[in-house]
């Protein structure tokens, strides 16, 4: 299953319509409902910067980036993002319900998730790299991604966005 689309060359990026319009044409046809496009060239680059096309549906287990500098700046594009985040036993702390221009930014190790809420909903996200095994750790209070828990989990965090 293909996860992501090829990064760019050059020292140019523009997203462009017919970008625009493959990556969400992707995310729908995706079996989990989201594509990413990593815009920063290689996978060693000092900063990381991706777009997620995401449809309703899409469920990524909630993380935290244990790094010290592993900050991350969320903005949304279009459609309509859910974010959440917890304590350390999964507990919810805070709910954001995020449009178009919204913007999010987290420090290092707060655990936290992301719903789409709206269909092709889009979203810029930047970090510190590179990124690795090291980068990214999942809550073992949270359902993988893949598992038979995923689906009720996903409904009752949807159900935070009573408007969703």
């Amino acid at each position: 299953m293909k996860l992501a689309m090829p990064n760019p060359s050059g020292p140019l990026f523009a997203l462009t319509p017919a970008l625009r319009e493959e990556g969400l044409a992707q995310s729908r046809l995706s079996p989990r409902r989201r594509m990413l496009l990593p815009i920063h060239r290689e996978g060693e680059d000092l900063v990381q910067r991706m777009i997620n096309f995401m449809q309703p549906g899409t469920y990524i287990q909630a993380h935290q980036h244990p790094r010290d500098w592993a900050s991350e700046t969320i903005m949304v594009m279009s459609g309509c993002l859910g974010f959440i985040t917890f304590d350390e036993k999964g507990e919810v702390l805070t709910v954001s319900r995020l449009g178009v221009g919204d913007l999010i930014d987290i420090e290092a190790r707060v655990w936290h998730g992301v719903l789409a809420l709206a269909p092709d909903t889009v979203i810029l996200e930047i970090k510190r790299g590179p990124y690795n095994e090291n980068d990214k750790v999942f809550a073992k209070w949270a359902p993988a991604e893949d598992s038979e828990g995923a689906p009720a989990y996903l409904k009752s965090l949807l159900s935070l966005f009573p408007e969703a």
